[in-house]
């Protein structure tokens, strides 16, 4: 089993970038396919961003690419995600996710959810 502690959240203006961070126990992150999913006031949790095992293969929820990059570090046991030119819009809890399956869009593909840091974005 793996525990899972987000870190980076905060208060940032619009256009502003703020980096989280996923930092893992219990077993090595290697071992998992890893994402960011997002939950804003009032909505439904949605996808952010996934990346395998390796580092090799990334995917992003379409309208967050170009500003958004997920990135990992096996060695430290952590995974990141890089949030820039943020908007009002993306003020939302982000939560940090394992799975033991290839890494998709669904939430039900990841069995591990961190408890999530809140990032606000002001105008």
């Amino acid at each position: 089993q793996v525990q899972l502690v987000e870190s980076g959240g905060g208060l940032v203006q619009a256009g502003g970038s703020l980096r989280l961070s996923c930092a893992a126990s219990g077993r090595p992150l290697s071992s998992y396919g890893m994402g960011w999913f997002r939950q804003a006031p009032g909505k439904e949790r949605d996808f952010v961003a996934a990346i395998s095992w390796s580092g090799g293969t990334t995917t992003y929820a379409d309208s967050l690419r170009g500003r958004f990059t997920i990135s990992r570090d096996n060695a430290k046991n952590t995974v990141y995600l890089q949030m820039n030119s943020l908007k009002p819009e993306d003020t939302a809890v982000y939560f940090c996710v394992a799975s033991l399956l290839a890494i998709g869009r669904g939430a039900s593909r990841y069995d591990y959810w961190g408890q999530g840091t809140q990032v606000t974005v002001s105008s």
